[in-house]
């Protein structure tokens, strides 16, 4: 684990130009691999460890990946594509339907604020061409 500890006091430098520098005397000590900050007045803090993705998040960007590989020609169709990455063609099929999601249901999953009765599913199966559709289909808001 790190911390970082400030030591002494901090002070700020104004220069002729309008600038202004910070000087602030810190220790950093290092304890593993996580960091950790004690403020001048002893509180501690810990530093946010990202979070993994979830599985929705994941099917989007297979989705995509697996997209940008079939408008490239890097593979030829979906079978192909299927058997190269040892899942089924319909699999492929769904995961590819997701790039087809109006940009606020992506934004959605990226930020993690679906829903928890929309499923990956529903989304996945034979989406809606219009995305008003696909709205209310979801019963997203």
């Amino acid at each position: 684990m790190s911390s970082i500890k400030i030591e002494g006091q901090a002070e700020a430098v104004p220069f002729s130009n309008g600038t202004l520098t910070l000087n602030i005397p810190i220790k950093i000590k290092r304890r593993g691999g996580c960091k950790k900050i004690t403020l001048p007045n002893g509180e501690e803090g810990m530093a946010n460890s990202p979070k993994k993705p979830t599985a929705m998040q994941l099917a989007l960007a297979r989705g995509y990946r697996w997209l940008a590989m079939l408008e490239s020609g890097e593979v030829k169709t979906m079978r192909e594509l299927a058997a190269r990455e040892g899942v089924d063609n319909s699999y492929v099929s769904r995961m590819v339907n997701l790039t087809l999601l109006p940009p606020w249901i992506i934004a959605a999953i990226l930020d993690d604020s679906l829903p928890e009765d929309v499923l990956l599913f529903d989304m996945a199966v034979d989406p809606p061409a219009l995305w008003d559709e696909q709205r209310s289909r979801l019963a997203y808001p």
